[in-house]
C-alpha cells in the first residue's frame, strides 16, 4: 500500500496537540516543562518559520523545532511517526531546517541526543554530522526553587 504525499510546513500553535502526542510516544524525546504550550509558542515567535512539520493528509507524521540565537542554530524533538520513516521524511525536515537557517546568515547548527540513543546518532551520523566528543553540556535552570533531575531537558 502506498503511503500517501507528505508535505512540510512551517510548525503553528495550532499542530501543538499533535505534535507533543507524537514527541510523547517517540523513543529518545525528552520532555520537560519548556515543551508545553507556552514555551513552544515563546520558541516559535522568537524562530519564526524555522520549526516544522510533515503531514499525510490530516496525519502529522514529523515534526522538529530549529531555531537560532544569531550565532548558531539548534534541532530539538526530531521524531517522525514510526509508520513513516525509511522514507526520508526525517532528512527532508533536516534539510529544509538548514536551508532555513543558512538563509538568517548561520553557518552551523547543533542538536542535543542522549548518549544512549544509538539509533539517533546513527541517524544523524549518516546525514554527516559529526559526534563532538570534546565538550560537554552543563544545565542550570533560571530558577532558584527548582530541583534538578538529571532525566532530561
Amino acid at each position: 500500500m502506498n503511503q500517501p504525499e507528505v508535505t512540510i510546513v512551517p510548525f503553528t500553535m495550532s499542530h501543538y496537540e499533535a505534535a507533543i502526542a507524537l514527541w510523547r510516544e517517540s523513543e529518545g524525546i525528552g520532555l520537560s516543562h519548556a515543551d508545553e504550550p507556552e514555551g513552544i509558542a515563546a520558541y516559535l515567535a522568537r524562530n519564526p518559520g524555522l520549526s516544522l512539520t510533515a503531514w499525510a493528509g490530516e496525519q502529522l507524521v514529523g515534526a522538529v523545532l530549529c531555531g537560532h540565537d544569531g550565532r548558531r542554530g539548534f534541532i530539538h524533538h526530531l521524531a517522525i511517526h514510526p509508520q513513516f520513516r525509511q522514507q526520508g521524511i526525517g532528512r527532508a525536515l533536516v534539510a529544509r531546517c538548514l536551508e532555513n537557517l543558512r538563509g538568517q546568515g548561520i553557518d552551523k547548527c547543533h542538536l542535543f541526543v542522549f548518549h544512549q540513543n544509538e539509533s539517533a546518532i546513527a541517524f544523524w551520523q549518516a546525514l554527516g554530522w559529526e559526534l563532538r566528543k570534546d565538550i560537554l553540556v552543563m544545565s542550570h535552570y533560571t530558577n532558584e526553587h527548582h530541583v534538578y533531575t538529571p532525566k532530561g531537558d
